[in-house]
C-alpha cells in the first residue's frame, strides 16, 4: 500500500512508534486530556516518529505502543484508501504555503479503518497542526472517534478549517475534483437544496451570493454523474451523504 501514498506522505511518514523514555512522550502523557471513545496521536516531522499515542486499542485493536503514522494510514479501508491519502497529501502541501498561525489550521475526514480483528470501523478524524517553528510544520495531532449514528458510503466527506479556510477548502475542492468526495460547504448547500430551498434562498441563508451556491452544487452533477438536482439528492441519500 505504501507505494500508493502521495509524494509528500511517502517522503515524510515513518513506521516508528513513540518512545516511552522520550521526555516529550512523558510531557504529553501528563498534559493531554483523555476522553472515552477517542484516540489521539502526535507525530513529529522533525524526529520522523510518533511522540504520543493513546486510545488506539479500544478504537482499532492496536496497543498504543504499536501505533505509527504509517499504520494509521495503511489501515484505511480499500474503498477509502486512495482518497484519504490524497486528502492528507494535498492538505499538508497547502499548509506548507502558510507561514503564520499554522496551529489554527486543521481538516476533518470521515473514513473507514480496518480494525486489527478485520472489522471495518467508520471514524470521524480531525488532523491539525500541533506545533510549528519559523513557519514550518513540526508536529501534527490527530484525533479520531467512531461514528455510531450512520453508515459511510463510497463518497468521502471532508472539511477544512483555519484563518484562510475558504482558500484551504477551495484548493482541496479543485485538486480533489475527480475524486468521489464532498466538502463541508458543498454538503451544507446540498442539505438545504434537499429541503426544497431554491439556490437564491440557500444563498440568503448562508449569506453568500447565488453564484457561490451554484459553484458548490452544479459541479456535483459531473462529479457524481447525475443529471439533475433531484437525481443528485437521491444519489446523496443512497450514499449516506444526507
Amino acid at each position: 500500500m505504501e507505494n500508493n501514498f502521495g509524494k509528500y506522505t511517502r517522503e515524510r511518514v515513518s513506521d516508528l512508534p513513540f518512545d516511552y523514555n522520550d521526555p516529550t512522550y512523558i510531557e504529553y502523557k501528563e498534559k493531554m486530556p483523555q476522553f472515552i471513545g477517542q484516540a489521539v496521536y502526535i507525530y513529529s516531522f522533525e524526529k520522523e516518529r510518533m511522540l504520543f499515542a493513546n486510545g488506539w486499542e479500544e478504537l482499532l485493536g492496536y496497543k498504543d505502543e504499536e501505533i505509527t503514522l504509517l499504520k494509521i494510514i495503511s489501515t484505511t479501508s480499500k474503498r477509502h484508501f486512495d482518497f484519504s491519502n490524497e486528502l492528507n497529501d494535498k492538505s499538508l502541501r497547502f499548509l506548507k504555503t502558510i507561514k503564520k498561525d499554522l496551529e489554527k489550521y486543521s481538516f476533518t475526514i470521515e473514513v473507514e479503518k480496518k480494525h486489527k480483528n478485520g472489522e471495518i470501523i467508520p471514524l470521524f478524524s480531525r488532523v491539525g497542526i500541533y506545533k510549528s517553528e519559523k513557519g514550518k510544520i513540526s508536529e501534527i495531532i490527530g484525533i479520531s472517534e467512531r461514528i455510531h449514528s450512520r453508515k459511510l458510503g463510497n463518497i468521502m466527506q471532508y472539511a477544512a478549517f483555519g484563518p484562510e479556510k475558504s482558500k484551504f477548502e477551495e484548493s482541496l475542492n479543485i485538486q480533489l475534483f475527480n475524486q468521489l468526495a464532498i466538502s463541508r460547504k458543498e454538503k451544507e448547500a446540498l442539505e438545504l437544496a434537499a429541503k426544497g430551498y431554491a439556490f437564491k434562498e440557500i444563498a440568503d441563508k448562508l449569506n453568500v451570493s447565488q453564484s457561490a451556491i451554484e459553484k458548490r452544487i452544479i459541479p456535483l452533477y459531473k462529479r457524481f454523474n447525475v443529471r439533475s438536482l433531484p437525481h443528485l439528492i437521491s444519489f446523496a441519500h443512497d450514499n449516506y451523504i444526507l
